[in-house]
């Protein structure tokens, strides 16, 4: 409501009344304006009003919420269900244009305002987390695996001989995969054991780009954030190889920007040797729906180029998910998330140490992995007279949690293989083709509270105990009562 609007309300109601009301709205626009003006993420959490205020004002910019518009063209922002329209704050255009994701759209004023904006507050994530150097980034309406293959299409025109991916093994599908869909040919390189860690073979990887020739390589693909045993790669000597190499170096970020240490990695790998890009997943960052990933690098220009290379307008859901968020947590908000997150990771390894010392296993030591912990299974599995562990006894495990209602946790034992695309990985979820005993994962992931530790382990405990108790897989699986018992 403008200032004239007001003056007629006051012909209605009490002045005073009025002028009340004025005032609350000069603050909330005000905070708009700096918001605007700076172009920062606020330190300071919105409230819901202020937000859906912002929203409405955003969509009234865009042609199809134009009072007497008439749309003479195939995609006119149209949306027949009101559900659907509320659902999308009447946002229906998209971003970007047939060329660039990033350009302005000349009917989507308000989303193409919205999408700048996101982008600028997620900048200042990935800056505020640990990255200050990182030039530019861009939000994908596409999860991490997807954004990869952006990257690598964006590399492919400027290596266009280039057809190979130098990739140390990590047992995640669309690692693998995004190579694949983006038509070239991975190069796996096996990790080490150093200790229960799992770590890069640099000397590995240095043989690989002598023997298929620099111009012959696409990139090195390396990966910060996963699953114990397994841990960040050595990021820093991996950058220094690339860039006396002159090899481009991507990193695969995908729950990083919640650890410092992660973040921190992608720093000094950036300040000491080549980092082209980094790209980290929006839902296991932000707790927003699946579906979107973030882009960044030290080259805004190459971050452009991404934007370029995406064919056609996009859908703008991602980044209406992680502006409202990012606006509701404001900076602080955040933080307090990321301690959060600190405080759970320590309690949840004390108590997968206890629990693993009560039922005579470990806790593997992984102390380069910030967010991912593991304990042993050895007396869970099943074994031969030669001590080679049978996994049957042990993913019995995964099962038995799941059916209590435990998601996430990952039991891996020794002797599955996979096949991806015509490869064959012997020992997959392991990140090696064996591993020393069958394990089982579970995650301080930003979101995770201590009541969640707290039952989990609760559950856990009572899971393993059933194996000493040597009864059948059919009792083990049974929830009858288990599941009553257990939710209690």
């Amino acid at each position: 409501m403008n200032g004239a609007n007001f003056s007629l309300c006051e012909q209605i109601i009490p002045k005073s009344y009025v002028q009340q009301a004025q005032n609350a709205r000069k603050t909330i626009e005000n905070d708009i304006k700096v918001f605007l003006e700076h172009r920062k993420w606020p330190s300071e959490g919105w409230d819901d009003a202020k937000i859906e205020l912002l929203l409405q004002e955003l969509a009234l910019m865009d042609s199809n919420n134009s009072p007497g518009n008439v749309g003479a063209g195939e995609r006119e922002g149209r949306v027949v269900s009101s559900l659907v329209l509320r659902r999308h704050f009447r946002l229906s255009h998209g971003i970007g244009r047939s060329g660039d994701i990033a350009a302005i759209q000349p009917k989507a004023a308000g989303s193409s305002l919205l999408m700048r904006l996101t982008n600028c507050m997620a900048l200042d994530v990935i800056r505020m987390t640990g990255v200050k150097s990182a030039a530019a980034c861009l939000l994908l309406p596409l999860a991490t695996g997807m954004s990869l293959v952006m990257v690598f299409l964006t590399l492919r025109q400027v290596r266009p001989s280039a057809k190979y991916v130098i990739w140390p093994r990590i047992d995640q599908k669309s690692c693998f995969k995004c190579i694949l869909t983006a038509g070239f040919e991975p190069v796996v390189i096996e990790n080490v054991l150093e200790g229960d860690e799992l770590r890069t073979d640099i000397p590995a990887i240095e043989r690989k780009i002598e023997e298929l020739g620099a111009d012959n390589i696409l990139c090195v693909m390396t990966t910060s954030s996963c699953f114990a045993p397994r841990v960040p790669d050595r990021l820093e000597e991996v950058a220094r190889l690339c860039k006396d190499k002159a090899v481009p170096h991507v990193i695969n970020n995908a729950y990083g920007v919640q650890s410092s240490k992660c973040m921190h990695l992608i720093q000094q790998a950036a300040r000491v040797g080549r980092v082209d890009a980094f790209v980290q997943s929006s839902d296991k960052n932000f707790m927003v729906p699946v579906g979107g990933a973030i882009v960044a690098g030290f080259d805004a220009k190459f971050i452009d180029d991404i934007s370029k290379t995406y064919p056609g307008r996009a859908s703008a859901t991602p980044s209406i998910d992680l502006f409202i968020t990012l606006l509701s947590l404001g900076s602080k908000g955040y933080e307090r998330l990321l301690k959060q997150r600190k405080e759970v990771y320590s309690y949840l390894s004390e108590g997968l140490s206890h629990i693993a010392t009560t039922h005579g296993e470990s806790l593997l030591i992984t102390k380069h992995n910030p967010i991912s912990l593991a304990i042993s299974l050895d007396h869970v599995a099943a074994r031969s007279l030669s001590q080679a562990p049978d996994s049957s006894d042990s993913t019995l495990l995964g099962s038995m949690l799941f059916t209590r209602r435990v998601s996430g946790a990952r039991v891996v034992a020794p002797g599955s293989s996979k096949d991806i695309g015509g490869h064959v990985f012997t020992g997959w979820g392991a990140h090696v083709n064996r591993y020393r005993c069958p394990y089982i994962t579970a995650a301080a992931a930003i979101g995770m509270t201590m009541e969640d530790v707290d039952i989990f382990l609760s559950k856990l405990d009572k899971c393993l105990g059933k194996f000493s108790a040597k009864v059948t897989p059919d009792v083990l699986l049974s929830t009858d009562n288990t599941k009553e018992e257990d939710d209690k």
